[in-house]
């Protein structure tokens, strides 16, 4: 059996900070505080975006990594978010929704 759910993706840089806060606290905390059933934060290795790469390499350590949060939920508990998290990433990332199906 399929179940209809809508998948949403936000990419950032792992350093990316609005208002002294780093964006990936400001998101979580939106969604949670949005009673969203849960989210998960992948760390990537090397990325590139209109903002040029997200690898900085020093002594061996990567940091400002590309960082992906990605959170599967209704429709109807997403759609709502979608303003306010536009307005969390400005042009700090990339936010996007598509339908998906859980089995």
């Amino acid at each position: 059996m399929r179940m209809k759910m809508w998948s949403l993706t936000i990419r950032i840089k792992k350093n990316d900070e609005v208002g002294g806060k780093r964006l990936q606290t400001l998101i979580m905390d939106c969604l949670m505080k949005a009673g969203i059933e849960g989210a998960t934060v992948w760390t990537g290795v090397n990325g590139f975006g209109k903002r040029g790469k997200s690898t900085l390499h020093l002594e061996g350590v990567s940091v400002n990594m590309p960082l992906i949060i990605e959170v599967v939920d209704e429709q109807a508990k997403l759609e709502p978010l979608l303003p306010e998290l536009k307005l969390i990433v400005g042009d700090n990332g990339l936010v996007t929704i598509q339908e998906t199906y859980v089995i």
